[in-house]
């Protein structure tokens, strides 16, 4: 109910010739509002499960998981079993304490649920196999509060699915638990965790640099959305916040990882040799077509344009993302210490697959609801944030329409950089 009003309230504004300040009023009023508080109350996935959700709208981040899959299966197969004995010599009187893994920025749908699948299932094997024994699973999915968590544990059917043993005895998967709140703060108790994941999750960051907010500072980010391409101080403030909030994270974890478990990330990245102002490499096409690029621009320039919010609206919403290099990954846990580093790749994903690409040639219309959906499925929270409901759906309406009308557009290939690493807590 209170979505409706807000709305109504826009609406009016909006359709009163004579009252466009008070339109710009209403607008500022939202942003002033999550800006002056903390980005984690309204930063999240799109939850539900309609054509805008995140859950429909994941295929980028799944690409990028099922590449890392083989990398974070053959990590589980080296590293350390936990357990413990209580009388030394009667297998009888052993026992075992449950096996803890964490899913830092879970968000919703099936490729957190997958993902944890195939960790207790690899890790179950390893046991069965070298111990002799079936341990019990405790799984934390994790995420801020503004998660949609409901849906998450709706889609949790395999919670109460079971396995048997080999004597039938029936076992759960696993335990699932929620632990709402920031990856960049302590979540667990020292030493809880055997396993920590965090999945196309670490690119996105605690805050917006106060300076790029600052329309009297050099940072402030005038006419963008994102930092590609954008002038260096807005950079340099991105780069800051994302080294402060990596240190940040990996302290964390390095209190919450028991000795000898494992972290495992999978983040946004850009090659090594690319400065951070190419957020997206060198690649002309994926910068022309990344969904925070042109067509962002373009649709908040539209509702500039067309009188429903000014400039510094436009330029005081900015994209809290970015995308790190290998050194930066590198110097970061180098810094924090605890922790000796595995592996650690850098590749880049497809946007789709070039069948989809040809079918969507033939149907602009189509390729640009796709888009829109995808870009509303990471973004439509702190757009609506900053904007309102009305102006928010103004907002996807004018980028879908951008995105359909650039034929150029569609001939070109988008390319995700990502970066993997797998650490072990020593």
């Amino acid at each position: 109910m209170e979505s409706s009003s807000s709305s109504a309230v826009t609406t009016r504004s909006i359709s009163s010739a004579s009252g466009e300040n008070n339109n710009f009023m209403v607008v500022k009023e939202y942003w002033q509002t999550w800006q002056a508080g903390d980005l984690h109350n309204v930063l999240c996935m799109q939850g539900g499960d309609d054509d805008s959700s995140y859950a429909k709208n994941s295929q980028a981040s799944a690409s990028a998981i099922t590449l890392c899959k083989p990398l974070l299966l053959t990590a589980i197969q080296s590293m350390k079993l936990f357990f413990i004995e209580t009388n030394e010599g009667d297998s009888d009187t052993a026992y075992y304490d449950s096996i803890r893994i964490g899913d830092l920025g879970c968000a919703t749908g099936y490729n957190t649920l997958a993902t944890i699948d195939m960790i207790v299932g690899s890790l179950r094997k390893r046991y069965l196999n070298e111990c002799g024994f079936d341990p019990e699973f405790e799984v934390f999915f994790s995420d801020l509060p503004s998660n949609d968590f409901n849906s998450l544990f709706r889609s949790l059917t395999s919670m109460f699915d079971s396995v048997s043993d080999d004597n039938n005895k029936t076992l759960n998967k696993y335990y699932a638990a929620g632990v709402p709140g920031s990856f960049y703060h302590r979540l667990f108790p020292k030493s809880k965790l055997h396993i920590a994941v965090s999945l196309s999750a670490l690119h996105w960051l605690s805050q917006i640099p106060k300076v790029v907010l600052d329309k009297t500072s050099p940072a402030w980010n005038k006419g963008r959305a994102w930092i590609e391409g954008a002038n260096k101080e807005v950079v340099e403030a991105y780069a800051k916040q994302s080294e402060k909030d990596l240190q940040d994270f990996l302290v964390c974890r390095k209190e919450e990882i028991a000795i000898g478990g494992m972290l495992f990330m999978l983040m946004g990245g850009r090659p090594e040799s690319q400065p951070p102002e190419n957020q997206l490499g060198d690649d002309a096409d994926s910068r022309a077509k990344h969904p925070f690029t042109t067509s962002m621009d373009q649709a908040w320039q539209d509702l500039l344009h067309e009188g429903l919010i000014d400039e510094e609206t436009r330029d005081m919403f900015n994209i809290p993302a970015y995308m790190r290099s290998k050194e930066e990954v590198e110097n970061a846990i180098n810094k924090c210490g605890g922790f000796e580093i595995k592996r650690m790749e850098y590749t880049r994903i497809v946007e789709h697959s070039e069948e989809k690409q040809q079918e969507w040639i033939m149907d602009p219309v189509s390729y640009g609801r796709a888009k829109a959906n995808l870009v509303r499925a990471t973004l439509r929270p702190i757009v609506e944030a900053h904007i309102g409901p009305y102006l928010c759906d103004q907002f996807f309406n004018r980028f879908q329409t951008r995105v359909s009308s650039d034929f150029n557009l569609l001939h070109k290939t988008c390319f995700y950089g990502v970066i993997i690493v797998c650490a072990i807590r020593i």
